[in-house]
């Protein structure tokens, strides 16, 4: 597997890479060695609550900060990118925009490979009229984008799917389906909770009209820090339903006679931030700002091309597309009984996790070295039967 280029892989921010050969990013990303002084900061300011205002001096304007960092990674404008307790949040946040009692037009269209939490969601929107209809995949690794296209109608207000999914790791062709929907009046919300940290993003050129997303996983953030993206031009058409006094356009009067929207994208929020939530958050994001996602992307296509050839050379079955273009930065292998294989790679110092029909989840980040990738790949031989 020859390297292209020389990259900081910055292994020193990482404790966690001391335990073995770390592929569980799609999952949760290690935690940073910054952490601790960025938990700190954030401690210190809560105490020094009594002589200096915390709220003024930092907190106020930190979910509108790590939300432009995210912008940042995405492509998108400044002051587009609202903060969220969670992707699920973040969706429902954009649902509670839409009336899908609408005679003629509440049609959802979904996918059989997106997040469970997802489905969940929209079974409960079933109950608010909506007309949910859930694309198959007819071998649990692909949606067949002529199927996708197809389903998406004139009665449809909404198209929302995973830009990469958690199960196969096979990816969207995001400028289709946004060019369909509009044709058709509808709106996209893409979930990239799979994608960002991994892959180069654009959501500007994409002209894609909501996205939602988290902090842990490639971003290497703390749980409990979801981000919705909403495109400029739309921010003001909405009025959440799922709302705060955050969201409100003068939250410090503590106004009673009902709310009036901020008109930014704070109109999205809800109550209280999760204010060390963000601070976990934020040594991550300012790792992955620092190599750079063009560079990240590379190594990850470099690395998940030779996973795909060694797994072909083993005769190994696979669970996610062959062309690394169809692909986002994890490969899965089917193996008999996965919990067994996890439990008896960990013990060999490789960590992966699997998950139910799907086998194995390996996920190099650019943290992790060539001959590691080649250690681990050596030890699953060893360990499948």
């Amino acid at each position: 597997m020859a390297a292209t280029g020389t990259l900081d892989r910055r292994r020193q921010l990482f404790p966690t890479l001391e335990s073995g050969v770390y592929l569980l990013s799609h999952s949760l990303g290690p935690a940073p060695a910054t952490l601790d002084d960025s938990m700190r900061a954030y401690l210190d300011e809560w105490r020094h609550h009594t002589t200096e205002d915390a709220w003024g001096a930092k907190w106020w304007e930190l979910s509108r900060d790590v939300g432009d960092r995210i912008g940042r990674l995405i492509g998108a404008q400044p002051g587009s990118v609202q903060m969220q307790p969670s992707a699920s949040v973040a969706l429902y946040a954009v649902l509670s925009c839409f009336d899908f009692s609408r005679p003629g037009k509440n049609q959802v269209v979904t996918t059989a490979l997106d997040f469970p939490s997802m489905g969940y969601i929209w079974e409960g929107q079933r109950r608010l009229g909506a007309d949910v209809q859930v694309v198959a995949s007819e071998n649990d690794i692909v949606i067949p984008m002529d199927r996708l296209l197809e389903a998406i109608t004139d009665r449809t207000v909404l198209v929302a799917l995973s830009h990469v999914s958690y199960r196969s790791s096979s990816r969207i062709d995001v400028g289709a389906v946004v060019r369909r929907a509009h044709e058709v009046g509808a709106f996209v919300v893409l979930d990239a909770y799979q994608s960002v940290g991994i892959l180069s993003m654009d959501v500007q050129r994409w002209n894609v009209d909501f996205l939602i997303g988290g902090s842990i996983k490639w971003l290497c953030g703390g749980p409990s820090c979801g981000y919705l993206y909403v495109r400029p031009d739309l921010i003001g058409q909405f009025q959440p339903r799922l709302t705060g006094w955050i969201a409100h356009a003068d939250p410090f009067a503590f106004s009673h006679e009902g709310m009036k929207y901020d008109q930014s994208v704070r109109r999205f929020a809800q109550g209280t931030p999760s204010i060390p939530a963000l601070y976990s958050f934020l040594p991550g994001l300012r790792i992955i700002e620092d190599v750079g996602l063009d560079a990240i992307e590379r190594e990850s296509r470099r690395r998940t091309r030779r996973i795909v050839a060694f797994a072909q050379e083993h005769g190994w079955r696979l669970h996610s597309p062959l062309e690394v273009e169809q692909r986002g930065g994890t490969v899965m292998i089917e193996v008999d009984d996965p919990e067994r294989q996890v439990e008896a790679l960990a013990k060999r110092g490789v960590f992966v996790d699997c998950r139910p029909g799907v086998g194995l989840r390996v996920s190099p980040h650019f943290f992790n070295t060539d001959e590691e990738v080649e250690q681990a790949l050596e030890t699953i031989g060893s360990v499948i039967p």
